[in-house]
């Protein structure tokens, strides 16, 4: 591409969706014809590491032979694929074992021989994998860095002290392997701009300058802005820190099921935009997989192909999408539709998820129904029958579509089943309590199954199966759940108890009142009640 060296995406392989192999070569076909020509595979620990058995235990890691195998594929399609790993914080998943120093949080204990040991390790593994003399460490949100078991041991240090020190060795240890490393770069921010890793355009402390290495490559990440004006501001920032800053932004798959095709276009135009305009020649985009890696990547190709287009020049909008159609096989404005399980109350150009956190809300705890617009939920049944229309239309890629229409078959009951239980409740109506206990609870329960075999389908050819056993806990406990309401109203109809308790409580106020918001995090919102999970010993 004219204005960019280098234009890629970075794919998520840390929260649970460990791409397999088919799965992976099929994305990377793709992602080639639209004209990308680099992939980062972000693997906290889901990949083989010598001599460490604990690293990416049971978690579907990659073994060298698939690593092998990843590069050789991507290179024979010319494209080049980039380690991106970490070597600081974002490790939680390791320390269950208690074979690895912990700092606390996800953060390994810096200073400690154990933890070279594992990074000279990490490093002398890939670089036997992988052809690419780049490696990204990530390095990113690191927030409690130092006030752990590193506060007992080595007493108060400053952040950025405790960073350079630590990046210096893990220099060291790259350096034996001919790496140019990559890292990302909001730690630079954060140590001294109260935790913030943006800021507008400014003077950066010297001492933060002098601490970043000439021979580390910054990566600038920001997918939060619609304005070109704040990314430009932190290009320009960034410039004081490195002249060979690379930019991340993202293609938004991380809120659920559902992708946000529509927003990841509103955010990224304008950066490719601050990009070309402030010389930043490299540029990718993250594909998170925040909660479970729950979204397919395949329902994201419209926003991917925009992006690639717009990246190199192309701002003919009806060009576009009739390239795409002839890629693809399907409509742009059609395919943009499979974001539209967000859209219950109308979008308001903010990422809203209420296709996830409606699943998952509670019938009788359930404080997120405070933002459910009575009425909206009938819309479900038409977005259903839309993209059960496109489903039928693509071998390819109909089945992302398919497994969002059954999950809108679940919402056009269940988005507003909780506030109709509620309600009837509230007014004593015994009758439309024991209706909804005998009908919608009894149908809705029968959809969460159809679609917990859509959705398991749906991953599957995508990805290893490591990681859907979280989704099979989450489904599982929505139909046990599902069943244990509607006995229990049940019951009250029938005089067996004399109240239901979490009915009684009254719904305070939770974000705007009917109006959709954004969480992601399922224990959080299945319940008011302490779900636990902590994957550090004791």
């Amino acid at each position: 591409m004219e204005d960019f060296d280098t234009f890629g995406v970075m794919i998520d392989m840390s929260r649970n969706a460990v791409m397999h192999l088919d799965g992976l070569k099929r994305l990377f076909v793709l992602l080639k014809k639209m004209g990308y020509n680099c992939v980062l595979l972000y693997t906290e620990d889901t990949y083989e590491v010598d001599g460490e058995p604990y690293f990416g235990y049971m978690r579907g890691r990659y073994t060298k032979e698939e690593m092998k195998e990843i590069d050789r594929f991507a290179a024979e399609i010319g494209m080049t694929a980039i380690p991106c790993i970490q070597t600081l914080a974002h490790l939680n998943a390791i320390f269950r074992w208690g074979q690895f120093p912990l700092d606390c949080d996800d953060i390994l204990l810096t200073d400690d021989p154990r933890t070279y040991e594992l990074i000279d390790r990490m490093f002398a593994t890939l670089s036997e994998c992988f052809r690419s003399r780049r490696i990204h460490i990530g390095m990113d949100e690191a927030h409690k860095l130092g006030r752990g078991k590193h506060l007992d041991i080595h007493g108060h240090e400053n952040t950025i002290d405790i960073m350079k020190r630590h990046l210096e060795r893990v220099l060291q240890i790259a350096q034996k392997y001919d790496y140019e490393v990559m890292l990302w770069s909001d730690m630079y921010f954060r140590s001294w701009n109260n935790g913030a890793a943006r800021i507008p355009k400014c003077i950066i402390p010297q001492e933060i300058v002098a601490s970043v290495p000439s021979d580390v490559i910054p990566v600038y990440w920001d997918y939060y802005q619609t304005d070109e004006s704040a990314y430009a501001d932190m290009l320009e920032n960034h410039k004081q820190l490195s002249a060979q800053t690379w930019f991340a932004g993202g293609a938004w798959c991380w809120y659920g099921m559902i992708p946000y095709n529509r927003y990841t276009l509103q955010s990224m135009l304008p950066a490719l935009d601050a990009c070309r305009k402030h010389g930043t020649r490299n540029v990718f985009m993250t594909m998170w997989g925040d909660d479970g890696g729950e979204c397919s990547h395949f329902s994201q190709l419209p926003s991917l192909f925009y992006l690639a287009e717009y990246a190199r020049g192309n701002r003919d909008e009806a060009k576009i999408k009739a390239k795409f159609k002839r890629l693809v096989g399907i409509d742009f404005d059609e395919f943009m539709q499979i974001d539209c399980p967000n859209d219950v109350v109308p979008y308001e150009g903010k990422p809203r998820n209420p296709s996830k956190y409606m699943l998952y809300s509670d019938y009788f705890n359930g404080f997120l129904d405070y933002t459910v617009q009575e009425g909206a939920g009938s819309k479900y049944s038409d977005y259903a029958k839309q993209l059960y229309a496109t489903a039928k239309k693509s071998r390819q890629y109909g089945y992302v579509f398919d497994t969002a229409a059954k999950l809108c078959d679940v919402l056009a009951i269940k988005y507003e089943l909780g506030v109709r239980t509620r309600k009837a409740y509230a007014e004593g109506n015994k009758e439309a309590l024991e209706r909804l206990a005998r009908n919608e609870y009894v149908q809705v329960a029968k959809r969460i199954d159809i679609y917990a075999r859509a959705f398991e389908q749906q991953w599957f050819r995508d990805n290893k199966p490591h990681g859907f056993d979280v989704q099979d806990h989450r489904i599982g406990a929505l139909l046990r759940r599902t069943d244990s309401c509607r006995r229990r109203i049940l019951d009250y109809c029938a005089g067996k108890i004399s109240r239901i308790d979490e009915l009684e409580e009254e719904l305070l106020p939770f974000g705007e009142q009917g109006q959709s918001t954004s969480i992601n995090k399922a224990p959080l919102y299945a319940t008011a009640n302490i779900i636990h999970f902590s994957s550090v010993p004791g």
